[in-house]
């Protein structure tokens, strides 16, 4: 039997895995069944997140509404995408300029 490939996830699906749970009551086996990721990650993701919520309560801090995570995800989004329309022109930049000083005359 081949070795199982190594998926990682990254942080903020974690967390709105996490709260797929924590916020709509359901239990950790369905949304790991739903997601199709084992029950036993998705727990650990759970109980890190519950951990972090009650410590950002208790320093007076207010954890993120689901509202506001998915704001954040969707401006994060939006800001990779504008900086690789930044690298893309940067480059159609240089290469324009390059064009230009290499036409005829341009000397």
């Amino acid at each position: 039997m081949p070795p199982r490939k190594h998926r990682s996830y990254s942080t903020e699906y974690k967390v709105e895995a996490a709260h797929r749970v924590i916020d709509s009551g359901r239990t950790i086996a369905d949304v790991a069944r739903e997601l199709g990721i084992d029950a036993g990650m998705l727990s650990v993701w759970v109980k890190d997140e519950r951990r972090r919520v009650e410590a950002a309560t208790s320093h007076g801090d207010q954890p993120l509404s689901a509202s506001e995570r998915a704001e954040l995800q969707a401006l994060r989004r939006r800001v990779s995408e504008q900086d690789k329309d930044i690298a893309f022109l940067k480059k159609a930049s240089a290469y324009f300029a390059a064009m230009q000083n290499n036409r005829p005359g341009s000397n």
